[in-house]
């Protein structure tokens, strides 16, 4: 039943005005950061793509209801994430229902986060997302695949995912920073080519949820 409603949800946002939400977690990690990634990534993508999404992306709990209204839902931060009980089974039915959420670590997440994952999808392991996936070839091609947006720790960025049934349902991505390229200019004074690059790589993840 709940396949048919996301399916419904879906074909109906394809003709009006859609809505992405931000994942408002517990454990003391900084979920707000970035406050001005999601419009701006919002609004590139409507811009270029043609998407029709509100530009003020919706707040949501891991546990609420809501979830299951957004076929998109973007998680950040730098620090601690728990998911209780409540919160793995909402995210879980969200995700295998037809929802996608998209994890970009802001430095600090990643000992935390992956203990998470494995709450949600006990049976599954994160899997690296080869560069020939469809995620980084429509509609901006990214041949090396994740593209580098911040230093970090200075390693290759990395994407990882959860499939089910073939489907990509969870991308983490990793030693990348998409959502400090996506924030304002003056806010990490990136130059215009890197914020470019992480705009277009958002758009293809947008691209991929509204396509597949």
């Amino acid at each position: 039943m709940k396949n048919y409603l996301f399916l419904l949800l879906l074909l109906s946002t394809s003709v009006f005005s859609q809505e992405i939400a931000l994942l408002k977690y517990s454990g003391g990690g900084d979920w707000y950061a970035n406050p001005t990634s999601l419009p701006n990534l919002i609004r590139f993508a409507n811009q270029n793509i043609n998407t029709k999404i509100k530009t003020k992306a919706v707040t949501v709990e891991p546990s609420s209801p809501e979830l299951f209204s957004y076929p998109f839902v973007h998680m950040t931060g730098h620090g601690n994430v728990v998911f209780n009980e409540s919160d793995v089974i909402n995210l879980r039915n969200y995700m295998l229902s037809g929802g996608f959420l998209h994890i970009d670590d802001n430095f600090g997440m990643d000992e935390y986060i992956r203990k998470e994952i494995k709450k949600l999808f006990p049976n599954n392991n994160l899997v690296e997302i080869p560069a020939n996936h469809a995620i980084f070839q429509k509609p901006y091609t990214f041949a090396g695949g994740l593209p580098k947006i911040h230093e970090h720790d200075g390693k290759r960025p990395q994407a990882f995912g959860i499939f089910e049934n073939n489907r990509l349902v969870l991308l983490y991505t990793f030693e990348c920073d998409l959502g400090d390229g996506w924030e304002d200019p003056e806010v990490h004074n990136d130059p215009k080519e890197v914020r470019e690059k992480a705009l277009k790589m958002g758009t293809n993840i947008l691209n991929y949820i509204f396509c597949n």
